[in-house]
């Protein structure tokens, strides 16, 4: 009740007016969100290179004008080329979401996302690095890998998103675990339907363990998004098993000392940062999916500490 509370406060403009107003927010704010333009996100990542990788979210979502999607294409297009520029290409890659590059749009959406999509891909790899299609709520599950599955015929480096929660996914772990594919794995941030979902939270962990066996047996590259200590030893114990390479992922924010623990152990860890100034719904996901999280965020408003 309480997570889907927060998820529905995500669509408040009321209330994200109210949290934008709150003169602590943007402190808040700022351990997950890694600022609003490019300049302070490179900042970020550059101290994240030191011993992990990254993945660079510009966050957005849900674009219904088709100016706001060009210029979201346009913005990862600049963020490559300064990443390119910079000489972190070969560490840090990007995030997309479709809905940010107007598979929302009245007319002809997907393939305005689609080619919008592609030009970024185009953009990453004239600097050497790859791209990562994220997933949004279920109704989108079928065109988003649809759209994987074209971009790959020219960048077969796509990252794909699966999550756990839907009951789909181990049935879609088997599918793209094959050679070359690259798979993000994670529990889900929306809140779904029991017809399509798990509800539970320990029914969410064993289907993330099935999926993640299936993407360990495979061929592909798991990249297994969590921040729960037991999965992430299931992982790296799988990991051992199979002789699977894989990687760990983490939310910029989420854990920080787990993560710089488990990089100085020797594990390939990526972070996934988020920069832009529409943060308010990644960041509402984000306090639903700890209840730490909400902790901390109504502790900073009281306290400011």
């Amino acid at each position: 009740m309480f997570r889907s509370t927060l998820l529905a406060a995500s669509r408040s403009t009321a209330v994200r007016a109210l949290v934008e107003s709150a003169p602590l927010s943007r402190l808040v704010v700022d351990r997950f969100v890694a600022g609003t333009g490019v300049d302070q996100a490179l900042a970020v990542t550059r101290e994240i290179l030191t011993d992990r990788l990254v993945t660079i979210d510009h966050l957005g979502e849900d674009t219904t004008d088709r100016a706001r999607a060009d210029a979201a294409v346009e913005t990862y297009r600049t963020l490559l080329r300064r990443l390119g520029d910079a000489g972190l290409a070969d560490r840090a890659e990007v995030s997309v979401k479709l809905s940010a590059l107007g598979a929302r749009l009245p007319v002809d959406a997907e393939k305005i996302a689609l080619d919008g999509a592609r030009r970024i891909c185009e953009a990453a790899d004239a600097v050497g690095t790859t791209v990562t299609v994220d997933m949004e709520d279920h109704t989108t599950t079928d065109a988003t890998l649809q759209a994987v599955q074209d971009l790959r015929l020219d960048f077969p480096w796509v990252g794909a998103v699966l999550q756990a929660y839907l009951r789909r996914t181990e049935s879609d772990c088997r599918n793209l675990a094959v050679r070359g594919s690259r798979v993000r794995l994670c529990k889900g941030a929306y809140d779904e339907p029991a017809s399509v979902a798990f509800r539970d939270r320990h029914e969410v962990d064993r289907s993330f363990v099935r999926c993640l066996m299936a993407l360990m047996a495979g061929a592909g590259l798991p990249m297994v998004a969590t921040h729960d200590p037991r999965l992430i030893a299931i992982a790296r114990s799988l990991g051992q098993r199979h002789g699977t390479a894989y990687e760990l992922q983490m939310l910029y924010g989420v854990r920080p000392q787990a993560q710089t623990r488990l990089a100085a152990e020797g594990e390939r860890v990526r972070i996934y940062l988020p920069y832009g100034t529409d943060w308010f719904g990644y960041f509402i996901r984000r306090l639903a999916e700890r209840p730490a999280n909400t902790a901390f965020f109504l502790r900073s408003l009281i306290t400011g500490g």
